[in-house]
């Protein structure tokens, strides 16, 4: 075993007790409400974290794209959502080849891409299973909810190799959220949304049974809403700033942060560490309660004003000061993009290092 002393910066840390507390409470969550929990693992893309998050009661994982999906199958994982629309013969050619190793299902938000979707499923002779997404309210991909998606649902349903199995969506603009009750009425209608558009869908002779939701922002609100088969949330395991901001994590619960070193002190006022936007990437917008490009753990007199590609440039606001060769950790404003940087993540324990987490699926974004 080693202690942050022997580190080299910048390293991603992990303080393995937060990081087992957030994915205890999020599985209670899921427990309570009689929900699925399928995280999201773009999040932090190492399959020994999506183990622990199985073993604490996941009924799979939910991944962004072909490659995570991989190398998590890789790692012996053998439930896995794709929520991505697949296009092209290679993509489809790389899900054909998934589907005859474990059990995945994917989305679709039109024609287009289910009818390529059907192809797998006619060569392997037996159905892919697909999620329509609805926007409820991001205005990234799916129809609006209503009718719009109750006609798309109809339309993919006839096309051969092809089940609709459910509605799922991605709340995204609850991060857009001003206080609480925002926050609580976008998860409520992110839920409502898809309920209602299946009711239809029903109606309409079309029996779906998954209705899949949660952002980690929405997800503990969601769950409790009748109707939610599954929640979906990623961040919570290791939280960041925008969390924070949003008032459902704090500093304590922020099981990831960036080690890194005062490289310089030009000015009374001004200091600089060796993390720039190569470490944390530019992802993640600053504002109140928590401006700066960061949060220094436990310096809230230590601001980070600006990052380059090597340097974050940080300012003192009060009487806290730093020397050169100093350490100081970072809670990134967005953790996903963060990790993603990194090949490997420190697991540590009171200061001690535990062990390595290999981030295995990290850049892959095909």
């Amino acid at each position: 075993m080693s202690t942050l002393a022997d580190l080299d910066t910048p390293s991603l840390l992990i303080d393995l007790d937060v990081l087992d507390r957030n994915i205890d409470e999020m599985a209670k969550v899921a427990r309570v409400a009689g929900v699925r929990l399928r995280p999201h693992t773009k999040t932090h893309k190492s399959p020994e974290i999506a183990r622990l998050q199985l073993d604490a009661g996941a009924s799979g994982i939910t991944v962004a794209k072909l490659g995570e999906a991989e190398v998590m199958m890789d790692a012996g994982i053998d439930d896995v959502l794709v929520a991505y629309p697949l296009v092209g013969e290679a993509k489809l050619a790389r899900l054909r080849a998934l589907m005859e190793r474990a059990q995945v299902r994917t989305t679709t938000d039109s024609v287009e891409v289910a009818e390529g979707l059907g192809t797998v499923g006619r060569d392997l002779g037996r159905d892919v299973e697909v999620l329509v997404e609805v926007d409820t309210g991001l205005h990234r991909v799916g129809r609006a909810p209503g009718a719009p998606t109750v006609e798309l649902v109809q339309q993919v349903a006839r096309v051969p190799g092809v089940e609709v199995i459910g509605l799922l969506t991605h709340a995204g603009h609850a991060y857009r959220s001003a206080n609480a009750d925002e926050l609580r009425a976008a998860a409520e209608r992110e839920v409502l949304d898809l309920v209602e558009t299946a009711d239809t869908c029903a109606a309409a002779g079309i029996e779906l049974r998954e209705i899949s939701v949660g952002s980690t922002p929405t997800a503990r609100i969601g769950a409790g809403v009748t109707g939610v088969t599954e929640i979906r949330p990623g961040t919570y395991v290791f939280n960041d700033v925008q969390q924070m901001r949003l008032g459902v994590a704090t500093e304590a619960t922020c099981a990831a942060r960036v080690l890194t070193t005062v490289v310089a002190h030009p000015t009374p006022d001004r200091f600089v560490v060796d993390a720039g936007t190569k470490a944390f990437t530019s992802d993640g917008g600053d504002g109140p309660p928590l401006p700066g490009r960061g949060v220094v753990r436990g310096r809230p007199e230590l601001r980070l004003d600006f990052m380059n590609e090597e340097h974050a440039v940080g300012r003192r606001t009060g009487d806290d000061d730093v020397r050169i060769g100093d350490r100081v950790e970072v809670i990134p404003l967005h953790v996903c993009s963060c990790v993603n940087m990194f090949d490997v993540a420190f697991g540590v324990r009171a200061g001690v290092v535990e062990r390595e987490i290999a981030i295995e699926a990290r850049g892959r974004i095909r």
